[in-house]
């Protein structure tokens, strides 16, 4: 017996990934701004709607223009989503005004926003975040200020949720969470040292902070964030406490925007980032649908077995899919002289995927970042389960080989691979090589020696017991689609186990 994902979120994964992260945020600061428009025409927002079109208009136009500009000067192709993202940031903090020079000064915080991304990066990577970066530059040069308008109570309406979409896509709620926690607690115990009560000290921390915009659309802005999980857990925490806590030095005073500013150089310090060109060695077939493709970096590539990389391919006629796509690495660290990805190429392919897939022998990639938590224990004695749907067998291969980097592997692994077919069972003749114990999962039995057949899908918390009776003692391990992996998931709790890590592979 298989398990299957709950159909509301089976829907919510289904719909976060039909469009890039960048896609998804444009249209949800989309529907926030559409939103405030209704409340100012219905009288329940301080600004007249005159004042936050000709704000939104300004902010969005002049990124576009100086992300066109930067473009022609840096000879790279501009990222749209990119430019109306940061845009539409400067819009929610801004004052809103149809005054010539306040316009003029939105316009200076788009172009040094967008600026930012050029000059201020290294490697092919941003240093600050550059919306906070533009209003920041506002108020130390005394040409103006944020005023983050976008807490007010009804804007919590659209705010809410939208931000728990963002952070959900992402799987960043643990780090907003942490920055909710430690902002939040500090911002209502000064409001009830003010007098107010404490119910109230809640209310105002909501209706009237930007905690909820801040963790949902600043601080989880990706090309910023370091790449391991407690990198980022420490990083929100600083700027949950930067944030929250009325500090100054001189005639500067700490702000949502100079805390997030002081996160990202924390950031950076945590993980400086490398530069990251691939030469295209291979692309060969790894079943009737799954391509793989075996690059050369150009200069040592550093991660660990379990990590991602994200490639960025600019391409014409880019779909709502975009110009970067993460895929997790296939390949050993200690296989120095080259870099695998997998990737299903199943049609109708996205225009990323198609454009990736045309490229030839020799052609270099670039990629923006390597990061990721599906990594291994540190305590090499710790019998393993790793549970593959698909594709999601990518992660499993790098650790595998890494394991198996000295010879053969000698840990205790178990590893469940599901596939809709034989046929669609990557790497098996390489995994039968390994010598490691392989629960198959396909509708026929591949008949490979020493591997035991389940049947189809992925089994239940009852079958996995009885194929894994130690499970309880195992750490596991899921990657494949978001639906595959709530599934298993489910069916390693069920059958007794407690530690479980997840990759989910999100736009399949």
């Amino acid at each position: 017996m298989s398990l299957s994902l709950p159909a509301p979120t089976r829907r919510l994964d289904a719909f976060t990934g039909r469009w890039t992260m960048y896609r998804l945020t444009v249209f949800l600061l989309l529907a926030i701004t559409a939103w405030s428009f209704v409340l100012s025409f219905a009288g329940q927002l301080f600004f007249a709607p005159a004042e936050l079109a000709a704000t939104a208009v300004t902010a969005v136009v002049a990124s576009l223009v100086a992300s066109r500009v930067m473009g022609l000067l840096f000879r790279t192709r501009p990222q749209t989503d990119s430019s109306l993202i940061t845009g539409l940031l400067l819009f929610f903090l801004l004052w809103p005004t149809t005054d010539g020079a306040g316009l003029l000064t939105v316009a200076l915080a788009a172009g040094t926003a967008t600026a930012s991304k050029y000059l201020l990066a290294w490697r092919g990577r941003h240093i600050f975040n550059p919306a906070a970066l533009g209003a920041a530059v506002l108020a130390l040069t005394g040409l103006g200020s944020a005023v983050w308008w976008v807490a007010a109570p009804l804007m919590l309406v659209a705010v809410l949720p939208a931000a728990a979409l963002v952070l959900y896509r992402n799987r960043l709620l643990p780090m907003a969470g942490v920055f909710l926690l430690v902002s939040g607690l500090i911002i209502v115990v000064r409001l009830s040292a003010a007098g107010e009560p404490l119910t109230g000290a809640f209310g105002t921390l909501l209706a009237s902070y930007p905690v909820l915009f801040f963790a949902g659309f600043m601080l989880s802005e990706p090309l910023t964030l370091p790449p391991r999980r407690p990198q980022r857990l420490l990083e929100a925490a600083v700027v949950g406490v930067l944030f929250a806590v009325p500090l100054n030095l001189g005639p500067v005073f700490m702000s949502p925007e100079l805390a997030l500013l002081v996160g990202n150089l924390l950031a950076f310090a945590l993980a400086p980032r490398a530069g990251i060109r691939l030469r295209l060695r291979e692309n060969r077939a790894l079943t009737p649908t799954a391509r793989e493709l075996v690059f050369e970096p150009v200069r040592p590539l550093r991660f660990q077995p379990g990590q991602y990389v994200e490639l960025s391919l600019p391409h014409g006629s880019a779909d709502a899919r975009g110009t970067r796509r993460i895929f997790s690495l296939a390949t050993a660290p200690e296989d120095s002289a080259s870099v695998a990805v997998g990737l299903r190429a199943t049609e109708p392919a996205s225009s990323f995927k198609t454009a990736l897939l045309k490229l030839k022998p020799g052609a270099v990639v670039s990629a923006t970042s390597v990061a990721g938590d599906f990594l291994l224990p540190r305590d090499p004695a710790a019998p393993l389960l790793l549970i593959a749907s698909g594709i999601g067998i990518t992660p499993f291969m790098s650790q595998l080989r890494s394991l198996a980097a000295g010879g053969s592997v000698t840990r205790d692994v178990v590893l469940v691979y599901a596939a809709s077919s034989v046929d669609e069972l990557a790497y098996a003749a390489e995994l039968h090589g390994l010598g490691i114990r392989v629960l198959v999962c396909t509708p026929t039995d591949p008949q490979i020696s020493g591997w035991t057949h389940l049947g189809p899908g992925l089994p239940d918390g009852q079958a996995l017991a009885s194929a894994v009776p130690d499970v309880a003692q195992r750490a596991a391990y899921v990657s494949g689609s978001p639906a595959a992996v709530a599934a298993a998931r489910a069916a390693v709790r069920a059958a007794g186990g407690r530690s479980v890590r997840t990759d989910a592979f999100l736009g399949y």
